[in-house]
């Protein structure tokens, strides 16, 4: 008769090193552009908005803050396609921002189903660095989870920064994206001197544990944070001038 072994129950310190464990954030095998946020880059896995992969990002009705939450990662990129953005990109700001108007490619899309085929053909673009698409329906209008899918499959096969706008009310909808973000506008109360606008981001999706607490996130960058200040030390140096 053979005696069986007494085994103890692995650890976690056992477990593999290359093998994820849900109480922890995890290590990206992408590609990452940093966000501009040293505070956002450390709760993302890798370190910054994944390269081959979906992002997802919500906002509630008559917000569009993704200019200003995406505009240092793209910075990076040399083409950039929108796919049915709600407004014409306003170029004398994107410019100032260090986005030259020649590396944007704005693509009209009336409807989802046109934003879908459009933002895959994008993605399929070799000199393509990253797509940006509004999707702002939802139920049956809207795009469903395997549309969503087929952008998500369509970015890992060609390692293209995705960025898909959503509205607020598709948060409890299922998303293949392996990151999704909810982001509203944190005005500053502080009064009228104070530079400190930011933007909440609520990050609900990633390989990871939870984020119970919204991130805030600069919405100004530091030259305008510098010309700012200067133009309000200017104003207040010419009232007390005249007082």
């Amino acid at each position: 008769m053979l005696a069986l072994a007494h085994t103890s129950s692995p650890s976690l310190e056992d477990i593999h090193a290359d093998v994820w464990h849900a109480h922890a954030l995890g290590q990206s095998t992408l590609p990452v552009h940093s966000t501009g946020d040293v505070g956002l880059d450390a709760q993302l896995p890798g370190g910054g908005w994944p390269v081959g992969a979906m992002t997802e990002i919500l906002q509630r009705k008559g917000v569009h803050s993704e200019w200003r939450l995406l505009l240092p990662a793209l910075l990076h990129c040399a083409t950039v396609v929108l796919v049915g953005a709600p407004q014409v990109p306003f170029a004398p700001a994107l410019a100032a921002q260090g986005l030259r108007t020649q590396q944007l490619l704005w693509v009209r899309a009336s409807d989802p189903a046109q934003s879908l085929w459009a933002s895959e053909q994008a993605l399929r673009c070799a000199d393509v660095d990253a797509v940006l698409a509004w999707l702002p329906h939802t139920g049956k209008a809207g795009a469903r989870s395997d549309q969503l899918r087929r952008l998500q499959m369509a970015a890992a096969g060609h390692s293209k920064l995705l960025f898909v706008m959503r509205p607020a009310s598709a948060q409890a909808e299922a998303s293949p994206a392996v990151l999704r973000l909810l982001v509203d506008v944190q005005s500053s109360h502080a009064g009228p001197d104070a530079l400190s606008d930011a933007l909440q981001v609520q990050v609900f999706k990633r390989k990871g544990p939870p984020l119970t607490s919204p991130l805030h996130v600069g919405a100004r960058t530091s030259r305008l944070r510098l010309l700012l200040a200067a133009s309000q030390n200017h104003a207040l140096d010419r009232t007390a001038a005249c007082s």
